[in-house]
């Protein structure tokens, strides 16, 4: 399916790491005032979340942007046309690969097949989650690209204490903040023309919006 001519206004390129919650707190969030005045009275904010999140997202968008010297094109912040947006989208050569970012503050964080949990706490879905985002974004490519474009995903944690995988957990890849670097040496999934082309499907906002 074709695309509109890309304009500035659908280019994707340009978003920072954490787009999409910089786009909902500055709509529906709390202004400086509000926050500087709940942390100086030490009151939890239904934001708080929110921002430990953006946090997150900055940190890890700043790890996988120096995996550009390494040809790797990267996106932040892809709307999702069901609600919410895919943290990062990561296109080389070596495959395409979307990546959620978690952040728990000295935690110890446990992922199996299709749950996840924190401190022992319970299960959050993250891998089905994530799973379920690289599928979407498989079926988005694809439509417009006119080829097979595979999508993995990724989970990486923030400040946490420790991490462990289930032993069967094989199909999401699973990393701390400084691990994803681990995915810039990958190699022979794309050509040169093929990652431009996914890239070029990618960036454009209206591609995920029809979605």
């Amino acid at each position: 399916m074709k695309l509109p001519q890309l304009t500035v206004a659908d280019d994707l390129a340009g978003n920072p790491p954490g787009a999409g919650l910089i786009e909902s707190t500055a709509v529906r969030g709390p202004s400086n005032a509000e926050r500087l005045w709940s942390k100086l009275r030490r009151q939890p904010s239904e934001w708080d979340s929110y921002f430990a999140g953006l946090v997150g997202e900055r940190r890890v968008g700043r790890e996988l942007e120096r995996l550009r010297s390494q040809g790797w094109r990267v996106l932040h912040g892809l709307p999702n046309g069901r609600g919410g947006d895919i943290d990062h989208l990561l296109i080389g050569a070596g495959g395409v690969f979307t990546v959620n970012t978690k952040r728990h503050p000295n935690a110890v964080v446990w992922v199996g097949d299709t749950m996840a949990k924190v401190n022992g706490g319970r299960p959050y879905p993250y891998a089905a989650a994530a799973k379920s985002e690289a599928a979407a974004a498989r079926t988005v490519l694809e439509l417009h690209c006119g080829f097979l474009v595979p999508v993995e995903p990724v989970l990486v944690f923030v400040d946490i204490e420790s991490l462990d995988r289930a032993v069967t957990q094989y199909v999401v890849h699973i990393y701390e903040e400084r691990q994803v670097s681990a995915l810039g040496p990958l190699t022979g999934a794309f050509t040169p023309e093929e990652v431009e082309q996914i890239y070029a499907v990618a960036r454009h906002r209206r591609a995920w919006l029809r979605a």
